[in-house]
């Protein structure tokens, strides 16, 4: 088993929820995605924030391109290792 896990950043919560619930719906996941706030450096204003959606993946069977394109959907996109 590989410890394998994506990343894709998007740009408010609203996205990254929608994402989280779609990715299990396109992908079919064991887990749930994780989401996660990633304040941009210097700022305190929950406005200036990215949101993450973590991925675990341990049979590496999520292809790199088709996260790419699925986060472009929401304006995000897949963060490289």
């Amino acid at each position: 088993m590989n410890d394998v896990r994506h990343v894709l950043v998007l740009p408010d919560r609203d996205a990254a929820e929608e994402v989280a619930e779609a990715l299990g719906d396109r992908f079919g996941l064991d887990e749930e995605p994780q989401l996660v706030r990633d304040a941009l450096a210097g700022e305190d204003d929950a406005e200036d924030a990215q949101w993450l959606v973590v991925v675990e993946d341990p049979e590496a069977r999520l292809a790199a391109a088709e996260l790419d394109e699925f986060a472009a959907e929401w304006d995000g996109w897949r963060e490289e290792p």
